[in-house]
């Protein structure tokens, strides 16, 4: 529990970091922000504490959450060795940390790590048999390896990285949902093994064309927008799709999506659709209720929303605004 009372370190006994009575430490991190801690504490939040490390943590062996978002640590596991059994979540957005360092693999418990926004370059030592959820956006990865040893993986999230391919998906059998948004991927590929896939976001990168998701049938949701691609194709065996977003692409007609029933978000805006007999094409999802078709050829028929609302009667929302 952090405190901005200056005051509250007077209250310190000198001989012993835990007070018999009460068992409170006290720490004074890097900032000067006098912290509370209490030797049975499970979690803590150290969010924009200007904090270099973990060392204020060393003595606790009970923790289960760790916070610590927004600081200038540079290294994860040293200083909680004590909690190494206990650990089932480490959260260090936008930090400094470099690599995941080997005492990491000791967090054996460990279920949720999120190290968004520092400058890791390489996955290994990812040791971590309970790690369900990963994120890692926003670093400098340029291949997804070493992912062998968390197999329980169900949310990978590698956005905004140097990645140039898709590998390493055979590795995570259980993985549910990809989020690979702003690399420079140039192609769908190695994707067959993740049959329990429910969301794939792979936006901003380089794809020109929709290929290699024939084994993705329980796909829930996918998102290809700003990218190259021109053409709709390749959703055969997607058949329980409710979200597709494919704005901010080349394509010039909707076609290859009658099939979709179970659609429900169709996000098409800043593409060439210039026929209404395109839209003929979303008529059998019966469920749908958002289209977005802004900043398309079609969308400067002064009857636009009229047209939509008459071909598409289930639709709630017409672009940004409702109908």
């Amino acid at each position: 529990m952090a405190s901005n009372d200056p005051a509250a370190s007077e209250n310190v006994e000198n001989e012993s970091p835990f007070q018999s009575d009460e068992e409170v430490l006290d720490e004074a991190p890097a900032s000067g922000i006098v912290v509370e801690l209490n030797a049975d504490d499970t979690e803590v939040d150290f969010t924009h504490c200007g904090l270099t490390d973990l060392s204020v943590l060393q003595p606790l062996g009970k923790l289960e959450v760790v916070g610590a978002r927004r600081n200038r640590i540079s290294c994860i596991g040293d200083n909680l060795t004590q909690s190494a059994e206990s650990l089932k979540e480490v959260d260090l957005y936008d930090n400094r940390v470099e690599a995941i360092e080997a005492a990491v693999e000791s967090f054996t418990n460990l279920e949720i790590l999120d190290l968004s926004f520092n400058r890791v370059r390489t996955l290994e030592n990812l040791r971590l048999h309970k790690l369900k959820r990963l994120f890692i956006a926003s670093n400098r990865i340029s291949k997804i390896n070493e992912l062998g040893s968390v197999p329980e993986l169900t949310v990978l999230e590698l956005g905004s990285n140097r990645l140039r391919k898709l590998e390493g998906m055979e590795e995570l059998p259980k993985l549910e949902q990809l989020y690979v948004g702003r690399n420079k991927i140039t192609s769908l590929q190695n994707l067959y093994p993740l049959v329990n896939l429910t969301l794939l976001s792979i936006q901003s990168n380089r794809l020109t064309k929709i290929e290699g998701l024939e084994c993705l049938v329980n796909l829930d949701s996918l998102y290809l927008s700003h990218n190259g691609i021109e053409k709709v194709e390749g959703l055969e065996n997607n058949l329980k799709l409710t979200t597709l977003d494919l704005g901010n692409n080349r394509v010039k007609k909707i076609e290859n999506v009658s099939h979709l029933t179970a659609l429900e978000e169709f996000w098409f805006n800043n593409n060439q659709i210039s026929s209404w007999e395109d839209v003929q094409c979303l008529t059998n999802a019966t469920n749908i209720q958002t289209v977005y078709l802004e900043a398309n050829p079609i969308a400067k028929d002064p009857a636009y929303r009229r047209k939509l609302k008459l071909t598409l009667p289930s639709l709630t929302q017409i672009d940004a605004t409702m109908c």
